[in-house]
């Protein structure tokens, strides 16, 4: 078989007209041919250098059917959210299923399952885990220490697993927001190799000055290529695009070759981009994907044009995969796996009461709380405080004050759900609710109400998973996510459609961000400072530690 085109060449940063012959899926020669004129420019095949394929709320194989068509002919693939459900099973379960897709998904070994013990997950995998996952030489890295303090500090049971990764020659992933100086210092110098958590340019430049490399993220949460795309320019050799987290609407659009066009929009030269996009998550992690040389597995991708990088074709293994933004993959539903047992709530479970001396005649000044402060486009959140509504001895949400009442239900076992308070959201009646909620995805809700955080938190507990909302006059709709919680047994195109429909009834409820129920699944997610809320309790991700809502008890 013969591919006619303008052919990328990144090594040698050239473009020139000819042809790629291909046979039994892999590239056999590329020949510069002057008399060629047919469309498009053959290039290497699209990366995503890091994303968890739960937080599409799809399947490997169904999330790899929409992928292809953008491009992406592999990612890195972390399957820390299923693992924090069910552990090694969960692992399993994703490879089974990638097994059955072209796409090339390359998983890593979560090292974090639970991130932290301040909280209550499905499985725990310890470093006898880590090590039985070790010798898998399918799985070739060890997924994001989000335990930095346990890096920093040298913990026993985190630094074990470090050197499993090691010993078995496996890449170390880093996951350090906010991390500078000494203790940044620390972490880089246990091995960790790379950092897609950077939300500041200065940063991720002290960052790529220790010698990490910068995954510079885009998801539908986290979005932080348009403080960090100069690092194109900088020190392309050290910069990788990722998703990490897309959900199924923004995956129907696009994936890295939306950044791809942003760069060059920016002004970031052709061969940074295209090195960062395809080249170097090859080279660094040691895909199985083809770099359009001689002897590589025929993986390449078909571009319009070196502006909008649409994509006219999409290649793997010799196999065309995608045309035309029509998926050539067939569809596919999935057997369900799941762990949950929670059993239904009423509005009382969902009372938090105001401390005892905040209620005494004597006492003049008025209780001020801490709160959450949700941050569009961001998954860190901000710390902050307001004066706490009190009714009948109750602190209870203040939508005209934007202060929402916030709850994590254990979906594990059955528990007093954990409440707190949320700014940001903006919800002005009902609530929403995920059981996407990171890391060990119980069941997260925001409502204006203990009614309706009832009411939300029970509709996911009759699906077993899912997100959720509920309105006023009765009015409820949920997105099934039967898959351990996390994940839709069926079609992207179902999943996309109801995602999206949910979302727009967050919003139409009053909530002004641009995707509600991803930043709701990062409000549990204690790695991430400033101020989260877990199963167990508010934690302080600057402290590390739990605080009383109140804070003046």
């Amino acid at each position: 078989m013969h591919l006619r085109g303008q052919i990328i060449d990144i090594p040698n940063q050239r473009i020139f007209p000819g042809v790629i012959e291909i046979a039994d899926g892999k590239i056999v020669a590329v020949r510069e041919d002057q008399s060629v004129t047919d469309p498009g420019y053959l290039c290497p095949g699209f990366i995503d250098a890091h994303v968890h394929i739960e937080s599409s709320m799809l399947t490997p194989t169904e999330f790899a059917r929409i992928a292809v068509t953008h491009g992406t002919v592999g990612t890195v693939s972390d399957p820390h959210e299923i693992a924090n459900v069910l552990g090694i099973e969960g692992v399993r379960y994703m490879q089974k299923l990638a097994a059955q897709t072209p796409c090339k998904i390359h998983f890593g070994i979560p090292s974090c399952v639970p991130a932290t013990n301040f909280e209550t997950a499905g499985a725990t995998l310890g470093p006898d885990s880590i090590e039985e996952l070790c010798r898998d030489e399918s799985l070739l890295y060890l997924s994001e220490m989000m335990n930095f303090p346990g890096v920093i500090h040298r913990d026993s049971e985190v630094m074990k697993k470090i050197e499993i990764a090691k010993q078995y020659g496996k890449r170390i992933d880093g996951h350090a927001p906010g991390l500078r100086g000494e203790d940044l210092k620390k972490y880089v110098s246990a091995g960790i190799e790379t950092d897609h958590e950077c939300f500041q340019i200065d940063e991720a430049r002290e960052k790529l000055a220790l010698g990490q490399k910068i995954l510079i993220r885009e998801g539908s949460a986290a979005k932080n290529f348009e403080e960090l795309w100069p690092l194109l320019n900088e020190a392309p050799e050290s910069c990788m695009l990722c998703s990490d987290d897309k959900h199924p609407d923004d995956l129907m659009e696009g994936h890295i070759n939306q950044l791809c066009a942003r760069a060059v929009a920016h002004g970031v030269p052709l061969f940074n981009v295209l090195r960062a996009a395809c080249v170097n998550p090859v080279e660094h992690y040691g895909l199985r994907c083809g770099l359009l040389r001689p002897g590589d597995p025929a993986d390449l991708i078909r571009l319009h044009d070196l502006i909008s990088f649409e994509v006219m074709e999409t290649w793997i293994d010799g196999q065309l995969v995608a045309r035309g933004g029509q998926s050539l993959l067939p569809r596919s539903k999935s057997p369900r796996v799941n762990h949950f047992h929670a059993t239904a709530k009423v509005a009382s479970d969902f009372a938090l009461p105001a401390p005892a001396a905040a209620m005494e005649p004597a006492s003049s000044s008025p209780l001020r709380i801490r709160v959450i402060e949700a941050l569009d486009g961001q998954i860190i959140t901000g710390a902050g405080q307001a004066e706490a509504l009190l009714r009948d001895g109750q602190i209870v949400a203040n939508p005209g004050q934007d202060i929402l009442k916030i709850a994590v239900v254990n979906r594990y076992k059955d528990a007093p759900p954990a409440v707190a308070l949320v700014r940001g959201v903006g919800l002005k009646s009902g609530a929403i609710a995920s059981s996407v909620a990171h890391d060990c995805h119980n069941i997260v809700a925001i409502g204006t109400s203990d009614e309706d955080l009832a009411r939300v938190v029970n509709l996911l507990i009759q699906n077993e998973g899912g997100i959720a909302v509920v309105g006023d006059g009765g009015f409820e709709d949920v997105l099934p996510l039967p898959v351990a919680g996390l994940m839709s047994d069926g079609y992207a195109e179902d999943a996309a459609t109801a995602y999206a429909r949910l979302s727009q009834a967050a919003q139409a409820l009053g909530s002004p961000l641009h995707a509600p129920y991803m930043t709701l699944s990062f409000l549990a997610l204690l790695v991430i400072p400033a101020l989260k809320l877990s199963d167990l309790g508010l934690f302080d991700g600057h402290k590390f530690a739990f605080v009383p809502v109140s804070v003046r008890a």
